[in-house]
C-alpha cells in the first residue's frame, strides 16, 4: 500500500511539467521581474550551447558549458552556473528530469569584493547634500536610511508610509515576497513627509517627471549623477547605498540581528560579512610594523 502511494504520488509529480518551456516557467514564477530577466539570460544562453532537451543533458555537457564561459568575468561565470543548477535541481526535485547532473558542478569562488561597495559616511552624506533637487536628495536618503533595494523603494506608495511615534516607517515589499517594516530617523521621516505635497495614499512615492512612478533606471542613473557630482570612482550604484547602510549600522554599535532584519537578511551569517568587509581590529594593528 505503501509503495503504490509513493508511486503515485511520484507519477503526479512528474505530470506537473510536460516539456522544457512549462518547466521553466514554473522556476521562475513569483521570481520578480528582474529576477526572471536575469534566470531567463542565463539559461538561454546555456540551452543555446547545448542545443537539446533538458532531460537528454548530461554532466559532459553542463562540464563543457561551464568551460566556455572562460571569456566572462568571474562573477558573471559563477551567476550563470548558479542558475543553470538552480533549474536543474528545481526540474529534478519535480520529477521532469531523471537526474540532476547539476550537483557534481560546482561554480567558481571569486574574489569578494563587498569591501569596494561600502562608501564612507562622508561619501554618503556628501552625495545627499549635494544633490539639490528635492525628490533626489530624499530618494538617496531613502535608499540609504532603509536599506532598501531599488526595486523596493520603486515600488513604494504613500500607503507604504505610515507614522510611528515621533518619526515614521515604511513598509517594504521585496525579495522572496516579504515585507519588512523599517522605523526611520525622525530627519528622515520630516524629509520624506515634506516630499508628499498632498498625495493620496495610493499615488507613488516618487514620481517621475511624465507623473507616473519612477523607475528603477531612473533611480539606478540619480545615484550615478550623485556619486559624480560627490568625486566618488566606481560605478556606484543603489545597492552601494543598502552595503554601506549595513557596515555604518554595524560600526556605530547596531547588533547584526538588528541589521539583519532591517535588510531582510536570510540568515546572520550572510549580514556577518559586513563585519569582515570593514574589521575594526586585527592580528596586524598588533605588529611592530
Amino acid at each position: 500500500m505503501t509503495n503504490a502511494i509513493i508511486s503515485t504520488s511520484t507519477h503526479e509529480l512528474a505530470q506537473q511539467a510536460s516539456s522544457d518551456t512549462q518547466l521553466l516557467n514554473l522556476w521562475l514564477h513569483g521570481k520578480s521581474a528582474h529576477s526572471q530577466r536575469a534566470y531567463l539570460s542565463d539559461v538561454e544562453r546555456f540551452t543555446s550551447y547545448v542545443q537539446k532537451p533538458l532531460q537528454l543533458v548530461t554532466l559532459g555537457d553542463l562540464q563543457s558549458f561551464v568551460d566556455s564561459l572562460a571569456e566572462l568575468s568571474p562573477n558573471s561565470q559563477k551567476r550563470v552556473v548558479s542558475s543553470v543548477k538552480s533549474l536543474l535541481s528545481f526540474g529534478h526535485k519535480l520529477g521532469y528530469l531523471p537526474f540532476n547532473v547539476g550537483l557534481a558542478v560546482r561554480a567558481k569562488k571569486v574574489k569578494n569584493t563587498l569591501a569596494e561597495r561600502i562608501l564612507t559616511e562622508d561619501e554618503v552624506l556628501s552625495m545627499i547634500h549635494q544633490t539639490t533637487k528635492q525628490r533626489d536628495r530624499v530618494l538617496l536618503r531613502l535608499l540609504y536610511a532603509s536599506a532598501g533595494r531599488v526595486s523596493e523603494v520603486a515600488g513604494l506608495s504613500w500607503r507604504d508610509v505610515q507614522p510611528n511615534g515621533d518619526s515614521g516607517q515604511v513598509n517594504l515589499f521585496g525579495k522572496g515576497g516579504e515585507t519588512r517594516t523599517v522605523k526611520l530617523s525622525v530627519a528622515t521621516w520630516k524629509e520624506l513627509q515634506a516630499l508628499r505635497n498632498g498625495a493620496d495614499n495610493e499615488a507613488p512615492v516618487f514620481v517621475s517627471q511624465k507623473s507616473g512612478a519612477m523607475t528603477e533606471r531612473q533611480m539606478r542613473r540619480i545615484v550615478e549623477a550623485a556619486a559624480k557630482r560627490a568625486g566618488i570612482a566606481g560605478n556606484v550604484s543603489p545597492h552601494w547605498l543598502r552595503h554601506s547602510h549595513a557596515s555604518h549600522a554595524l560600526e556605530r554599535g547596531a547588533s547584526v540581528a538588528l541589521v539583519r532584519d532591517t535588510l531582510g537578511h536570510s540568515s546572520l551569517a550572510v549580514t556577518s560579512r559586513y563585519l569582515h568587509a570593514r574589521p575594526g581590529d586585527s592580528s596586524a594593528l598588533h605588529l611592530a610594523v
